[in-house]
């Protein structure tokens, strides 16, 4: 009796039947749907980062409803308007990231000091925003971390030989170098208490009185107590009862006509609980901030718009740049101008508004179609000669001195009602100087031109919860790679044809390599980096997740991106590298005889010489941490100083000891 076959074996003969045109058709059917599907993911991620950047501003995303077109009751529509008197306008200056240091630079002294004593003698600002790094603390060999009292001294010294602080409001607030080693705010080297302007630890509110109306100054202070010794206080924490504060501060500042944030991490630096610093500060035209130093000079320019419109922007440091910002309030409306150091004339066009920097949720942006003038901030150590004006490349005439540093010029707004246009200003000072000021305008509603991506992503985006992402996704991809070729069949013979397969199961099924690089990035998951004086006089051990100091604990951030540095340039180099190792000693080569294969050489010691690079990178993390975290961390530091043994007698055993043998559906024989 002929019995039918069961289901799977007349499914699998019918594709053994089947001509080869229809089975490479279905597969090309696949594998376009696959792609298919591919292509929709990114789309659909893609349009969400774009739209997750996109700063250009949305009337739903603002906290107020926008002012530039209702009707004549509303404040932005109401006077008084800009006009050709000297009124309704103050300035002040931002200055970040000094970096006094008794090692580097020593121009950098002199050159604050004349900046206190000349330069805001010359603009004559309403007060100064000094926002942090106001000193180096860095050891003379850039590695370690020490509050050097002279510093101090000097940064004191300049401000009370220049005589800023009788002329001029001076508020001075903590950056991460001025709490770099400090365990307590009642620390004998907490020398900000001592020597600084300010001496208010912690975050604040400073109200600025004017004739016209008060103005809230709302400092946002995220530096670590206790502050580590670098790098671990490169991102800033707010915790809850710091978050209630500024909600407190918040409430206060809305009964003010506008309201200035500033502090010196970026947002994209600070740790913060939910909802997040952003939308604390959401009642406010602008956050500045220092901290990121034009990133070494490739981003000169770093300003962005938070969701709900506030403005964030990142000064340049003074360090090596010498920058430094004028900014005002001219009839509620902010302006402001980075300029360079000794650079004169000084030009700050205050009406009409750069369109990329409106705020029309908080802003009076009425008041532009309003006035009856343009409005010019001209500043210079020689008289003032010239301030001539254009717009859209026709000449408007030649500004007027209104008092002070403000020149006016008539003009009629309603010509300009509509599109982008451009203004452009020569200033000209008795000296033969001139400096040219250009920037676009609209007197359009709910108009205003998006930031850049890059500059967007690097300040809107919070770091640390991206790099804690990646690092996850990282260490299960390394860990779960190792594991799966543990617990795998050996494929069949053909398997051989795939040298990565080979050399990962080799590497899994040999104990002495599996265990040992199973552990090493477990610990760098879960384990301590090193145990030692995080701060003198403190022992405290770091973790991926955080740093715990004397019953303290600093919830990870920049930990995370120095976990994925780790294993991207020596955890997993070093899996691979040992692939490479163990499968050549498969094959019968040994490290002197697989140097002489024809047409392999070259390549053999570009693989050689990487990893070699490699564990010199890692022998000179050790060093840092021994530099910066003293002897203790070095000795108790699995990850770095055990991790470059480790890896030291793993690549001097795969290739000195046994030749490893791949049978299938078996074992590796090794003597572990």
């Amino acid at each position: 009796m002929h019995l039918p076959w069961p289901r799977w074996q007349r499914q699998k003969r019918r594709r053994q039947l089947a001509p080869p045109f229809s089975r490479h058709y279905r597969r090309m059917l696949k594998l376009f749907g696959a792609l298919v599907v591919l292509g929709l993911a990114l789309a659909c991620i893609t349009s969400w980062v774009l739209d997750s950047y996109d700063t250009a501003w949305h009337p739903k995303r603002s906290i107020r409803q926008p002012t530039v077109s209702d009707g004549d009751g509303t404040k932005g529509s109401s006077p008084p308007f800009p006009g050709d008197e000297l009124n309704n306008i103050f300035w002040f200056v931002q200055v970040s990231d000094i970096h006094i240091s008794r090692f580097r630079d020593p121009r950098r002294i002199p050159d604050f000091e004349k900046f206190c004593s000349h330069t805001v003698e010359v603009i004559k600002p309403a007060l100064v925003l000094a926002t942090g790094d106001l000193t180096d603390a860095k050891t003379e060999s850039k590695v370690g971390s020490l509050q050097h009292e002279v510093e101090w001294q000097a940064y004191h010294n300049a401000l009370k030989r220049s005589r800023v602080m009788e002329r001029t409001k001076w508020i001075d607030i903590r950056g991460n170098h001025d709490a770099f080693n400090i365990f307590s705010l009642d620390s004998v080297n907490n020398y900000y208490r001592k020597y600084s302007a300010n001496q208010k630890v912690g975050s604040f509110h400073y109200v600025h009185t004017t004739p016209f109306g008060n103005y809230s100054f709302v400092c946002v202070d995220a530096t670590l107590t206790p502050g580590p010794k670098r790098p671990y206080n490169f991102f800033g924490i707010l915790n809850q009862t710091q978050m209630d504060l500024l909600k407190t501060f918040r409430a206060q500042s809305l009964t003010t006509n506008q309201s200035i944030w500033f502090g010196h991490y970026t947002t994209s630096t600070i740790v913060s609980p939910s909802p997040g610093v952003r939308d604390m500060m959401r009642s406010a035209v602008a956050y500045l901030c220092g901290h990121l130093h034009t990133l070494g000079g490739l981003m000169p320019v770093l300003h962005s718009r938070h969701p709900l419109g506030t403005l964030e922007l990142e000064l340049g440091d003074w360090m090596d740049n010498r920058r430094y910002r004028v900014l005002a309030f001219d009839h509620d409306l902010l302006s402001f101008s980075d300029l360079q150091f000794e650079q004169w004339p000084a030009v700050l066009i205050t009406n009409p508004k750069d369109a990329q920097y409106l705020h029309p949720g908080v802003e009076p942006l009425g008041r532009i179609r309003r006035s009856t003038h343009i409005r010019i901030l001209a500043f210079s150590e020689a008289p003032i000669t010239g301030v001539h004006v254009s717009i859209d490349g026709e000449s408007l005439g030649t500004g007027r001195s209104a008092g002070g540093p403000l020149y006016v010029l008539l003009w009629d707004p309603s010509l300009y009602l509509a599109g982008l246009h451009t203004i452009r200003v020569k200033v000209e000072d008795s000296a033969g100087r001139s400096v040219v000021r250009e920037q676009h305008f609209t007197l359009e509603d709910s108009f205003t031109p998006s930031f850049g991506f890059v500059q967007s992503f690097i300040l809107l985006t919070d770091h640390y919860i991206l790099a804690r992402a990646l690092f996850i996704f990282t260490v299960l991809l390394n860990v779960g790679v190792l594991i799966a070729f543990r617990f795998l069949r050996v494929p069949s013979s053909r398997a051989f044809s795939s040298p990565i397969s080979v050399s990962l199961h080799l590497l899994s099924r040999m104990d002495i390599y599996y265990y040992s690089l199973l552990l090493f990035n477990l610990c760098t998951a879960l384990g301590p980096w090193f145990i030692g004086e995080v701060i003198d006089g403190h022992n405290g051990a770091c973790f991926a997740f955080g740093v715990f100091i004397d019953g303290h604990f600093l919830e990870g951030s920049l930990t995370y991106v120095i976990g994925i540095i780790q294993l991207l340039f020596f955890n997993i180099p070093l899996t691979s590298y040992l692939c490479w190792s163990l499968h050549h000693r498969c094959r019968g080569n040994t490290l002197r005889s697989h140097f002489v294969r024809p047409g392999r050489c070259g390549r053999t010691a570009v693989v050689h010489l990487f990893m070699l690079l490699l564990l010199a990178w890692q022998a000179h993390s050790c060093y840092f941490l021994l530099e910066t975290y003293g002897v203790t961390a070095f000795f108790l530091s699995p990850v770095r100083t055990w991790a470059l043994g480790l890896s030291v007698i793993l690549i001097y055993r795969a290739w000195t000891g046994p030749a490893p043998l791949f049978r299938d559906n078996s074992k590796s024989n090794s003597s572990s």
